[in-house]
């Protein structure tokens, strides 16, 4: 792998955070209360696109770029988890499991979904 494509992972991964903090923001503004819509209306649009992506058959550098680059700074595993044990500590158990619970069985749905919307294309 060359130095553009790191180079480009960078520079999308940063992308993929400022488009991360806009949707984030926006699905929050509008969706109020414990749970954490925007967090995981992002994590969830992010595993639809990366199912997409393999789907498509997207592989080599184009995966790493769009994948890992873009998907991988647009995601956020640890802001999941964050607001996961916020909830809990706040009393709000059930928000909290049901934001782990919801976002693993419909993060792996959205993906499947997305991977065999790809194949069919």
């Amino acid at each position: 792998m060359g130095l553009l494509v790191w180079a480009g992972i960078g520079l999308l991964g940063g992308s993929g955070a400022v488009l991360r903090f806009v949707l984030d923001g926006a699905v929050s503004s509008r969706l109020s209360g414990a749970f954490a819509f925007g967090t995981f209306a992002v994590n969830m649009g992010g595993a639809f696109a990366l199912g997409l992506l393999v789907g498509l058959g997207v592989g080599g550098d184009g995966l790493r770029l769009a994948g890992a680059g873009l998907l991988g700074g647009f995601t956020t595993f640890s802001t999941w988890m964050l607001e996961s044990e916020r909830l809990a500590e706040e009393g709000e158990r059930p928000a909290a499991l049901l934001n782990l619970a919801l976002s693993l069985v419909l993060g792996a749905g959205l993906a499947w979904i997305g991977m065999t919307i790809g194949e069919t294309l």
